[in-house]
């Protein structure tokens, strides 16, 4: 199977809106997991299901702790879903006016052909940013379709975008990803990006995230300390990849 990394044509649309698609819809279960497994919803499971059993013995526990956590991901499912149906009506809707319309802005996909058909296997875009007189790039949109994954490709694409940006003088390019998405984060550090934040402003609901942290600078470990207490990383961690005269460098970490 031969893959090709292209600019995205009009005939892509209504691939890589399904790719988006089934790439945010993957997020369902582990933010159903962590939900489920935070203190609090950990102590609501187990009131419900001592109140089930005294009143109703082991059926009355399982019916209301299934319901419980039937309606916990329900809550999860809608919204990612609500996300999607919502970029699909924006950004995603008019990819060319949105990522390809200014000259240091692009979107790609990757092509793969085989069995006599073409179809989109990944996607990701770069927006130029300006921050007073420095010029970056923002890494956008970065999806792989699970049957490509382990294979490379991430790694193509993100080099794609970073020489992309190394050709237009830009400084850097930054990319902000949730905590959960491990092996992601493993491939951006392995690339020479670095941890700058974490931060919590996300379209999650309060009681889906894992609290607001505050970073040390230069701290790399998963979990940071917020004053006398320690939290697990917030769902949104900022990554930065220093680009100068055609070289990558190792970005000193700060905090914006």
């Amino acid at each position: 199977m031969q893959v090709t990394i292209r600019r995205y044509q009009a005939r892509d649309e209504e691939m890589v809106q399904s790719l988006f698609s089934r790439g945010i819809e993957e997020h369902v279960w582990p933010s159903f997991t962590k939900a489920m497994s935070c203190p609090l919803y950990l102590v609501l499971t187990l009131g419900l299901g001592v109140a089930g059993y005294l009143l109703a013995c082991g059926l009355g526990a399982l019916a209301l702790v299934s319901g419980w956590a039937g309606l916990v991901y329900y809550c999860c499912y809608k919204v990612y879903v609500d996300f999607v149906r919502q970029r699909l009506q924006m950004d995603m809707r008019d990819i060319v006016g949105c990522y390809m319309s200014q000259p240091n802005d692009c979107f790609w996909v990757a092509e793969a052909s085989g069995d006599g058909k073409d179809r989109v296997v990944g996607m990701v875009a770069v927006v130029a940013k300006e921050n007073g007189a420095e010029r970056y790039g923002e890494l956008f949109r970065m999806c792989i379709s699970p049957a490509m994954r382990r294979m490379g490709l991430g790694y193509r694409m993100t080099q794609t975008v970073v020489d992309f940006c190394k050709q237009r003088g830009m400084s850097k390019v930054v990319l902000d990803t949730t905590s959960s998405q491990t092996a992601g984060i493993g491939l951006y550090q392995k690339m020479g990006f670095k941890y700058v934040r974490s931060y919590t402003k996300t379209h999650l609901p309060d009681w889906m995230m894992k609290g607001r942290c505050v970073i040390r600078r230069g701290e790399m470990a998963r979990n940071y300390t917020v004053g006398q207490k320690t939290r697990s990383g917030s769902d949104l961690d900022r990554f930065s990849l220093r680009l100068c005269k055609g070289k990558i460098l190792k970005c000193k970490p700060s905090l914006a």
